[in-house]
């Protein structure tokens, strides 16, 4: 038997005037209903009990997740700007590798230049072939000789004539020589003084020999025991002469000078027998009192 339907009642202020009619939609032309396919509902399996069916639980989402199917973009967060240096405070780039090629440059043209004046200096030597002066005593002569015996002891009054040669055997060197100091002595042991004299400064040309006279003057001199010896020796003519030259060289090639240096030449170890037979021992040269040039 078929229940009747339930009718809800109308709320309070309901009025039918103001409900729309329900619109039916109206089917297309040729419609068939025959040819729609009705609805497949799907079965419940046997023993299926909706009370007993576990809710289906939904996995939460993982911080930082992101949505594949989300296609909207977010506006990317841009770095902070730099603050805006001045000039003398911005940071200067580094250029390691133009330091380097300058470096290497800097070294290259060193070692080149180094190689250069070697090779001038080579050249000039072989060019000028330098030879240091050669001196030689030619003469000396006593003027005066006196030994004079007194009771405190013997006295020497003498005064001696020196000429001394140089020669400079250089074919593309001038030498220039500054003002220079003379000191005589004699004896093999004892060195009397005989007195000093000064020389002017001269230039000394290529090829050129160049003849010095040197004269000293003692008075008076206390000699003490080595009266009577001296005179002996002076009569034999074995005695020993010792002269010593105190002075400046420098050389000039060409518009080229070089600066002045000490230098000193020692004529020692003489007799006036060889002197007058000309047998010249040659002079040492000595440079800065200690370098044996000669």
């Amino acid at each position: 038997m078929e229940k009747p339907k339930e009718v809800l009642p109308k709320p309070p202020g309901y009025n039918s005037k103001m409900e729309k009619p329900i619109q039916v939609l109206q089917k297309p032309p040729g419609y068939n209903s025959k040819m729609e396919k009705p609805i497949q509902v799907l079965q419940k399996p046997p023993g299926y009990n909706s009370k007993t069916e576990k809710p289906i639980q939904v996995l939460q989402k993982t911080p930082g997740y992101k949505d594949p199917t989300n296609n909207s973009r977010q506006n990317p967060k841009l770095p902070p700007r730099k603050p805006i240096l001045p000039t003398s405070y911005q940071p200067r780039k580094k250029r390691a590798g133009c330091c380097r090629i300058c470096c290497c440059l800097s070294c290259i043209l060193l070692i080149v230049i180094i190689l250069a004046v070697l090779v001038a200096s080579g050249f000039f030597y072989v060019w000028t072939d330098p030879k240091l002066p050669v001196f030689h005593v030619l003469s000396f002569n006593f003027p005066t000789f006196k030994v004079t015996k007194q009771p405190d002891g013997a006295y020497l009054n003498a005064a001696t004539v020196t000429r001394v040669e140089v020669k400079n055997p250089n074919t593309n060197i001038r030498i220039r020589y500054g003002e220079s100091n003379v000191h005589i002595t004699i004896g093999k042991t004892e060195d009397i003084d005989m007195g000093t004299a000064q020389l002017p400064g001269f230039t000394q040309g290529t090829k050129n020999t160049t003849s010095l006279k040197i004269e000293t003057r003692v008075t008076n001199e206390l000699i003490e025991g080595a009266g009577l010896k001296l005179m002996d020796q002076f009569r034999r003519k074995n005695l020993v002469v010792n002269v010593e030259v105190k002075t400046k060289f420098g050389i000039s090639v060409g518009g080229l000078e070089t600066e002045m240096t000490d230098v000193q030449v020692l004529c020692e170890g003489m007799t006036l027998k060889e002197i007058e037979d000309s047998q010249l021992p040659k002079c040492h040269v000595k440079a800065l009192r200690w370098l044996n040039l000669a």
